[in-house]
């Protein structure tokens, strides 16, 4: 493996690929990381990959880098949006940080652990619409809400 920042590129290339696999489009805009919500959605529940899901064997690193496109996604999206690693850190897959123009700082991989431990509550698209908008100007995207919701139809009672 090369330097974190070079790991991240390739991970998030590799990432794109993959969702393309499930039909699921990363196309580095925010409005793509409700595609992300839609494979946690798909391939989890609070806490637990869904048994023959595609986090079952690769956990770690497809969290990674998932987290990768998170971070170029928003280096693209944000101006002035710095990137900090740190290669000597033991943790320093989980502590590399964006900052953000106003100074911010996110923690993309540990925002990608909270999702899925703790499911929609820690929604990906949710927390980067709100970090970026002022950045970006891109109108938050309603059809959001439509990832989230279940078939409540009251005659389905198992």
């Amino acid at each position: 493996m090369g330097t974190l920042k070079e790991d991240i590129k390739t991970q998030s290339d590799w990432i794109i690929k993959a969702f393309a696999a499930d039909g699921l489009t990363l196309d580095y805009s925010i409005k793509s990381f409700i595609e992300i919500d839609k494979f946690f959605n798909k391939h989890s529940t609070p806490g637990k990959a869904k048994r023959g899901g595609r986090l079952v064997n690769r956990l770690g690193s497809t969290m990674f880098s998932i987290a990768s496109y998170i971070i170029e996604t928003i280096k693209k999206q944000v101006p002035d949006a710095v990137l900090f690693t740190d290669d000597e850190a033991a943790d320093g897959e989980v502590t590399m940080s964006i900052t953000l123009p106003d100074g911010g700082v996110i923690f993309p991989v540990q925002r990608v652990m909270k999702r899925f431990e703790n499911g929609e509550e820690d929604s990906i698209y949710v927390y980067g619409h709100q970090l970026t908008k002022d950045f970006t100007n891109e109108p938050f995207d309603d059809s959001y809400w439509d990832i989230n919701k279940k078939d409540k139809s009251w005659w389905k009672f198992w």
